[in-house]
């Protein structure tokens, strides 16, 4: 199957320019194309996840890729899939977050010059945009733009009513100078993003036909959403980094583990490179034997590998069984601490001897408590493996693990890991 039916057959394919002249270009080895990351923060989240793996296939196909971190754009701020203004980052914030992305994608990338024989190459809009003035902006590159044509893009039409600054409205022209100016310079025909930045592409299209007479190509990938509609990328506590500080490989292993049924085999297609013919066989088994949960246990595999190596899976693998069996003890002092940090973790303060109701509450495990009694009395609450069953029980020092970790079970799967400041 070649590149681009594979792409298609994963779901991956959402909208392009010019299908037959995309497909024919993507068949060939040696051609370049471009995806673009806004450094909004220190790290990349799962959310990213899609377009790294995008660039793996097509590279793998024998494409070069251009993988540019925009340090200029990510002044400004994208309204692309926003309601609301982005609060402006300052010029050291947004370096900070270059550098940070730039290590965290050298992970996925051996980046070098393609002009001289690299295969992934790294580049930053800042190098360009800021020697461009704001005269040479409106001149050179605001006259090819009708207000027209701008306010009827999708990502400017949807904050038409709550509000948008001409700052975010003029990204766009940003985005299309990027495209026209790796077009030039290293004669990238395609660009590839999320469907969210269709119109932020398609403006480059007609920028490259407007001072070049040439046609750019276009590609854009699905938005990951779960079967309720809503955006995939974050747990109830909060977005899933790729920075294992933010977010450690056992709490990364499992957001993917948890993925429900109705998505599990939809995201084996995006992220993994397993075959079809493996996700297939995947899908049967979560047919036949749902409870067994493989599709989700190699989703979560494959991410955890694919990110954080072949070790974190083993050692999340190897941690599970003892949290979900209550042998929270037997785990170490290692294993404890990339269990309680990074997303997923309640820091407590304060801390003295609390009647077990009240502690539920004051740590954000249940919301009432009538209800932590009714938990307690129930025998629905573990605490480090435990089961508490008297009302009157209090937590003190005692409980701490290694003077400083909690970890309450509500239920069968309802964890909470506390870190007693």
């Amino acid at each position: 199957m070649d590149i681009f039916n594979e792409l298609k057959e994963r779901g991956l394919v959402f909208q392009v320019s010019n299908e037959e002249a995309v497909k024919e270009y993507i068949s060939k080895k040696g051609g370049k194309f471009y995806i673009g990351f806004d450094p909004t923060a220190e790290s990349l989240h799962v959310g990213s996840l899609l377009p790294i793996t995008f660039i793996k296939r097509l590279e793998n196909a024998g494409l070069k890729p251009i993988v540019l971190v925009g340090g200029a754009t990510g002044l400004i701020g994208d309204p692309s899939g926003k309601s609301q203004e982005r609060n402006l980052l300052d010029i050291k914030t947004v370096k900070k977050n270059v550098c940070g992305l730039k290590n965290q994608l050298s992970r996925f990338f051996d980046f070098g010059s393609i002009l001289g024989g690299g295969n992934v190459m790294l580049v930053n809009n800042y190098d360009w945009i800021k020697n461009i003035s704001f005269v040479e902006l409106l001149r050179d590159f605001g006259k090819h733009f009708t207000v027209n044509e701008m306010v009827s893009k999708e990502s400017v039409q949807k904050r038409m009513l709550t509000g948008i600054s001409f700052t975010e409205f003029t990204y766009m022209i940003l985005q299309a100078i990027d495209f026209l100016n790796l077009f030039k310079k290293y004669n990238c025909i395609m660009q590839v993003g999320g469907s969210d930045q269709w119109g932020n592409m398609t403006a480059g299209i007609e920028l490259i036909r407007k001072k070049l007479g040439k046609e750019g190509l276009v590609l854009s990938m699905p938005l990951v959403t779960k079967s309720d509609g809503t955006k995939f990328g974050k747990s109830e506590s909060g977005a899933i980094w790729l920075d294992a500080k933010m977010t450690s490989p056992y709490h990364f292993y499992q957001f993917f583990i948890n993925v429900e049924d109705a998505s599990v085999i939809k995201f084996l297609k995006y992220y993994t490179f397993l075959s079809l013919d493996e996700i297939k066989k995947l899908e049967e088994s979560l047919v036949k034997e749902p409870e067994k949960r493989e599709a989700q246990k190699a989703l979560a595999r494959e991410m955890t590998k694919f990110v954080h190596g072949q070790k974190a899976v083993e050692r999340t693998e190897a941690i599970s069984p003892l949290l979900f069996y209550g042998k929270v003890k037997e785990l170490s002092r290692e294993d404890l601490q990339e269990v309680f940090s990074g997303t997923g973790v309640k820091e407590f303060g304060n801390f003295a001897e609390l009647p077990i109701a009240e502690f539920l509450v004051s740590a954000k495990v249940v919301d009432s408590k009538r209800q932590a009694r009714e938990d307690v009395e129930n025998k629905a609450i573990e605490i480090n493996g435990e089961k508490i069953a008297e009302l009157d029980y209090e937590i003190g020092k005692k409980d701490l693990m290694y003077g400083k970790y909690i970890l309450v079970k509500r239920g069968k799967k309802d964890y909470h890991f506390i870190l007693v400041k």
